[in-house]
């Protein structure tokens, strides 16, 4: 018969256990609980969900502020080649105005020419002119825009900092006081008999936590389901050493 099937009968004692051992079973089921319910408070802590709701916030910022400072960099550089597209031009027609007044502009139709094509480059550098104002005044809001990003990133990373302190103290706290009863299980554990326990341990893994329950009222705690009739009568006259277990969840038994 497999350790399932054996388990899962509905009475059966185990190599006899000393008398308190299944009081000795209780105990550290409730050990084993309190541990569970310190382990379930340590991953919900409020101070975990400022401490990941502020890390959310930090990445959004800092991906922002990356993003503005990409933009700004693009706009730098093309405020860069406006300038240089600006003295060029500029470069230019004032050769052509030198030319022309120190008279070394040719023929009448060569003043004309160079004429028109200062009139043209005037124009350009006016237009380059126009756009180095637009791109100016574009980087005046961006840099607004980035020393807020910048600044709120800081204060959210000195909030978050905060916020990592006061997790490890709360999770230091619930850490002191499940090693004060892991102290305590282990030195329980030592006390019941290795089937028992072994046992216990088995059904703690596959029924949620609790490998042990009460009969209170004729039902088992466990599953909260009533006990047969018939095979109550036998488990509260079984040997007080006896170990039974519920037939419906196959839960240990302790009167």
């Amino acid at each position: 018969m497999s350790t399932s099937e054996t388990e899962s009968s509905r009475a059966e004692s185990l190599a006899t256990p000393p008398a308190p051992q299944l009081s000795l079973l209780y105990e550290l089921q409730e050990d084993d609980l309190a541990l569970d319910r310190l382990a379930y408070r340590r991953r919900n802590l409020d101070e975990r969900a400022v401490v990941s709701e502020l890390g959310a916030s930090l990445a959004e910022l800092t991906a922002r502020v990356a993003e503005a400072q990409s933009q700004r960099d693009k706009l730098a550089s093309q405020l860069v080649t406006l300038d240089q597209r600006s003295e060029a031009v500029g470069a230019r027609i004032a050769t052509i105005e030198q030319r022309l007044r120190s008279g070394r502009a040719g023929s009448y139709r060569d003043e004309e020419t160079m004429g028109e094509e200062a009139t043209s480059l005037s124009h350009q550098r006016q237009e380059v002119e126009d756009q180095e104002l637009e791109v100016m005044e574009a980087l005046e809001l961006l840099d607004q825009e980035l020393a807020t990003l910048t600044q709120s990133a800081s204060s959210t990373g000195e909030e978050l900092a905060s916020a990592r302190e006061q997790l490890a103290v709360a999770e230091a706290a619930i850490d002191g006081e499940a090693a004060t009863i892991r102290a305590a299980r282990e030195q329980l554990a030592a006390r019941i008999a290795p089937e028992l326990a072994a046992s216990y341990e088995r059904l703690r893994a596959k029924l949620g936590g609790v490998g042990a329950a009460r009969l209170v009222g004729g039902a088992c705690s466990g599953c909260h389901l009533q006990i047969p009739a018939g095979e109550l009568h036998r488990f509260r006259h079984a040997a007080p050493d006896s170990v039974v277990y519920c037939e419906q969840c196959g839960r240990i038994l302790v009167p």
